[in-house]
Parts: C-alpha cells; structure tokens; sequence
C-alpha cells in the first residue's frame, strides 16, 4: 500500500506544464534603428564554447535576424551573438561568458547574468544565496538541455583501453604515477586537468576523485580544447575534457565498481549508463520580466534546439532506437525478453525509495509520448532496476512499482506498453557502495520492438 501512494503521489503533478505562457517576444516590435540585449548567459565553459553562442544564433535567426554572427571581445572565452532586425533595422544581441559553471550563478545573484549555464547541478549554498528568485531545483528554474560525458582521454598511441573510477582517482591523486602500475606500458604519468572554476572540474572532483585531493603539480586549464590538444601530443598523458573536446587524442572506455566498462556513446551517455555521463544545465529566475529568456529555453528544449545540441557534439534528449551491445553476464530471461528489440536512448531516474521523477524525466515522458505516437505501433516493454534493500525482494517490488508508474503516464495518454517488469538490483550499471551510483541504479528502461516480432519464450 505504501508503494502505490507513493506511485500515485509522484504522479499527481505530472501534467503540470512544462512550458511558459508568456505571449512570444517579437522582433518587429522593437524600436527603429536601436540596438537591444536580449539576454546575457554566464557560467560554464563547456556550454559556453560553442554549444551556448550556436544555440543563440539559431534562435536569432529563428526570430527572424539576419546576418547573425558570434564574434569574440577583448576578454577571453567571451562572445557577443548579434544580428540584424530587417524589419527595423535594429541590432538585436546576446552576450556570453564562458569561466566556468560557478560564475554563472554568481551573474544571477548580481543580475548580470538572465541564464546561468552550468555543466553540474546547483549546489546547495548556490540555491541558498539565489533563494529570493524562487526554487532553483523547480523545473521553472532548472533546465536539463542536453547530456555531456564526461571523457577520460589519452594519447592515440597509449595501449591503455579502459580504467575504472576508482583507477582514474588513483592516478589523479598521485596513487598510481606509472602506467604499468594499470597495465600499460612502463612511464610516468603525466595529468592535465581543468581550472577551478570549471563546471567540468566539479564534475570530475565529485563523480571520480571524492574526497582525494588533486596531486599538486598538476597542470590546470580553462580551455577543454587546449587540454585535449596537449594530451594528444604526450604519450604519457591523460586528462578529461567533455565530449565534444575529444578531438585528436583518445577516449577510455570507464566502469564503477563491478559494472561493464563503457564508452561514452549516444545510447550510454544519452540513458546516463556511462559511469561518467552528465547533465548540461541552463538555470534561471522563474519570475523574469523578460520574455526573450523563457522564449529562448523553451527552443532550446524543442526539436531544433536539440539539434543543435547534437550537431555541437553533445548527446541531445531527441530519442532515437538503438541495437545495443549485448554481453555474457547478462541473466538468460532478460535476453529473451529483449531479443529483437532496440532500447531507447532514454532513462527514467528516481529518488531514493520513492517513483517521484526528477525535472528530466518529467520532460522526457512528454518526449517519449510523442516518440512513440510519431512511430506508431510498437510493443514497448518498460524495465525497472533498483539500488540494493534489504532484501532482494524489495528492491524487485520498488523496481516493478517504477517501471508501472511510467507505464500508467503513458497509458493515460492512450499508449499501453506490453511489459513493465522489474530486476531489482540485477545489473548494476554503477556501483552499489556510494549514493550516487545507487541513484544511477534506480531506473526504468525502455525498448521497443516492431508488432509481430515477439521475444523468446513469449
């Protein structure tokens, strides 16, 4: 019984809409001749390299701007995105900066900033010193736009595959210093890591290191792309940038605990099954005047911002059918119930001991009912999974009471999945033993499979 008032509550407010009423803000309105700052964005350089100033561009243009370019100041790693109104002949543009995902929040608490782009979520001083501006978690304020992994990378020529979590904090902390002390060949390691204020750096600082300090002489950049160009060019180096820095050097495979080591790719990064996949935020004040900022997230989240999002290297939230990789530590029953099916590059996540969906997965249901409505019939087979309980039972209830809370959205808006089955604990894709490898565990997959073809043993 306390399981169903938990399903039923989580899902009260899950109608609740996610998009804003303001009326549109039009260009044609403006002033003759004039020259106006739509909005200004501060905070991660991951975001503001080149993802942030693209997706200002094409929503000027969008708008109707002409000529729109994104043009660097005297300061580094920011941009100004202009472009011209035909209409009025007015200069329409938006400002970005780009010194890490901290600074952001700071540019909402002094008003210089209307967006805050980070590349981790707020922190809890951070939401107390912004609480004047409303809850900083509420989906008014916080804006999942697109997920980044988190990329350990090496030179092409390093023989090294794969690392674990626990091996990658080792070396960044100075417990290992020779590659052959993981399996590679004899040399000292040489680390780069990202600077202080870098979204990217509190990634790594809570998903790999923990409680480690950072070995002293490490050297720090601002820029991901000069780090990764610099590990490309040392044999002996290693660094972790986002994915869209890769470039020339290469990336390991990573696992967490006793899961499978994995690539960061568009169905692990996309589901957050890589050990290190994170989410690319935009925050803002829920109670802003200023109709060009709600208008610009809400194309952001839409089709065409997410087409960005991918085109800039990051993995968007537009869903997409994937054949994965199948291995031999999975359970018998679980191949045949997915025999001959693709599994969606989406993830439904929840809080401990509870079916409530964060700000991510309350927007992914409304993606994945228009996925499935766009596709037409499909079987669909939802499968939960959950952290360890004190029983083995337990743990396969609260999974199974997971995947029928997604089951029951969509059915109310007329989709009715074949399966909604839960695994318990079976399957970890992160590590059991800390918080967030518990969080990671407790989800729901989703897979399709064309009508007619039926798993084994159906």
């Amino acid at each position: 019984m306390k399981y169903m008032l938990i399903l039923m509550s989580a899902f009260a407010s899950l109608t609740a809409s996610m998009t804003h009423a303001e009326a549109p803000a039009r260009f044609s309105d403006l002033p003759l001749n004039g020259e106006v700052q739509v909005f200004s964005v501060q905070g991660s350089n991951t975001i503001g390299a080149a993802l942030g100033p693209e997706l200002i561009r094409r929503y000027l243009e969008q708008k109707g701007a002409e000529d729109v370019t994104i043009e660097p100041t005297k300061v580094a790693n920011e941009v100004i995105v202009s472009g011209r109104v035909p209409a009025t002949l007015t200069r329409v543009y938006a400002k970005v900066a780009a010194h890490g995902s901290g600074t952001g929040f700071v540019g909402l608490a002094d008003k210089s900033a209307d967006i805050a782009a980070a590349s981790r979520p707020i922190k809890d001083a951070e939401a107390d010193t912004l609480h004047a501006l409303g809850d900083m978690r509420a989906p008014e304020s916080e804006h999942i736009i697109g997920i980044d992994g988190l990329a350990i990378i090496v030179n092409p020529n390093n023989p090294i595959a794969e690392l674990s979590v626990d091996e990658i904090a080792q070396i960044f902390s100075g417990g290992y210093t020779d590659w052959s002390q993981v399996g590679g060949r004899p040399g000292p390691i040489h680390l780069y890591a990202r600077d202080e204020n870098s979204g990217t750096w509190d990634s790594f600082a809570g998903m790999v290191l923990g409680k480690r300090a950072l070995l002293q002489g490490t050297r720090r950049f601002e820029s991901s792309d000069e780090l990764s160009a610099v590990v490309a060019e040392d044999i002996n180096g290693i660094g972790f940038v986002g994915l869209s820095s890769v470039h020339k050097s290469r990336l390991l495979a990573v696992s967490d605990g006793s899961s499978k080591a994995l690539k960061p790719n568009k169905l692990t990064v996309g589901t957050e099954d890589y050990a290190l996949a994170r989410r690319l935020f935009m925050y803002t004040n829920a109670k802003t005047e200023n109709p060009y900022v709600n208008e610009f997230i809400d194309f952001v989240q839409d089709d065409m911002g997410q087409k960005v999002v991918a085109e800039t290297g990051f993995v968007s939230q537009e869903l997409q059918a994937v054949t994965p990789e199948f291995y031999a530590e999975l359970p018998q029953d679980f191949r045949d119930l997915t025999a001959d099916a693709q599994r969606l590059t989406i993830n439904f996540r929840f809080q401990e001991g509870s079916a409530h969906l964060d700000n991510k997965g309350l927007q992914d249901v409304e993606r994945l009912v228009s996925y499935l409505q766009q596709k037409g019939q499909s079987e669909i087979v939802l499968i939960g999974f959950g952290d360890r309980k004190r029983s083995e039972r337990r743990a396969e209830l609260l999974s199974r009471l997971r995947a029928m809370a997604v089951r029951r959205e969509l059915v109310r808006n007329g989709i009715y999945p074949k399966e909604a089955i839960g695994y318990g604990e079976q399957m970890p894709i992160a590590s059991l033993d800390h918080e967030e490898g518990k969080q990671k565990n407790r989800r729901v997959e989703v897979w399709i499979r064309q009508p007619g073809v039926h798993a084994k043993n159906s």
